[in-house]
């Protein structure tokens, strides 16, 4: 059997309605599916069994992540056979028609380029303060990128030359995998056109914190491996979230004891920033992106301290 020109890896974890709708997306886009299943307690499996995909069901003895699914996926199309191109896609996301055949032109005419990527959309932007944010969030600029997100098309070639994602990293693999690609001589690009729709599902606090703290250890742990020059990985996210997560309110309570109670005047730096940010994201997606700071730096500082302890990540849901 020859390896189809295009297949699809779909990753998820209890994504049930959202699963069924991503396959149902990629039938008849491309040759293969192969859908990897993270522990799902709902009937995700029989979801994608019943779409034709092919499944993997990854062993719960090992920590769950997503740079490890999405690397079964292309163990399991290896298998028959490499596509020369495979579509990344997260179970919670639904394929745009028209980008398989987009994402393929550009690759046939750009032999260095390792990895394509579109506009991801929320769904429901309106739902949410939140899901507006993560809406504004993956609109990033068309052209050369430095990383993509989880919805991208890779060229199997170039993926297995660097080894694939790390499968140890529980948040920023894709940008990750797409440094030591560009090391390496490959290309990311942006491309004008639609690929997917995404289904955030926030709609509490807590589930923002939550994100926001697994930012913060993907800032870390990006700035750690590739905080060098001249990547500089990371670096500007991981010392703000420091400097307003952590730094700052640690200075005002110390000198406030320790010296005098003027120093709460420091606390004036926040409501100053949020005034500033309102400017351009208004009041509410300002005082969010201010007081997520703290749980930024609250990941950050996780990482650092299971890195001196030497322990390993565990997996950030806000599902």
């Amino acid at each position: 059997m020859s390896a189809p020109e295009v297949a699809a890896v779909v990753i998820g974890r209890n994504e049930g309605a959202h699963l069924a709708a991503c396959l149902a997306s990629l039938a008849g886009e491309v040759g293969r599916v192969v859908y990897v299943d993270s522990g799902s307690m709902d009937d995700s499996v029989a979801v994608a069994r019943t779409a034709g995909a092919e499944v993997v069901e990854l062993d719960p003895a090992q920590p769950f992540t997503a740079a490890r699914a999405r690397n079964a996926g292309v163990d399991a199309l290896g298998e028959i056979g490499l596509p020369e191109l495979i579509q990344f896609i997260d179970g919670d996301c639904t394929l745009v028609p028209g980008w398989i055949a987009t994402a393929r032109a550009a690759f046939a005419t750009e032999p260095e380029l390792a990895v394509a990527c579109g506009r991801r959309r929320e769904r429901h932007p309106e739902a949410s303060v939140y899901t507006r944010m993560i809406d504004r969030e993956w609109d990033t600029p068309v052209g050369r990128a430095r990383a993509c997100g989880g919805d991208s098309m890779m060229r199997s070639a170039a993926f297995r030359a660097v080894g694939g994602f790390d499968p140890t990293m529980i948040a920023g693999e894709e940008p990750d995998l797409c440094i030591r690609l560009r090391a390496a001589g490959w290309k990311v690009r942006r491309l004008d056109a639609e690929m997917t729709r995404h289904d955030a599902g926030i709609t509490r606090f807590a589930q923002f914190w939550q994100r926001a703290r697994r930012a913060g250890h993907a800032y870390a742990e990006g700035a750690a491996r590739h905080g060098a020059p001249p990547e500089r990985h990371y670096v500007p996210q991981l010392r703000r979230c420091l400097l307003w997560g952590a730094a700052l309110p640690l200075a005002t309570l110390v000198l406030t004891l320790a010296i005098s109670p003027w120093f709460l005047l420091l606390a004036l730096a926040y409501p100053l920033q949020i005034q500033r940010l309102a400017r351009s994201r208004g009041l509410a997606e300002a005082t969010l992106l201010t007081v997520g700071k703290i749980a930024e730096a609250q990941g950050a500082i996780g990482y650092r301290l299971r890195r001196l302890g030497k322990q390993r990540s565990s997996l950030v849901e806000y599902k």
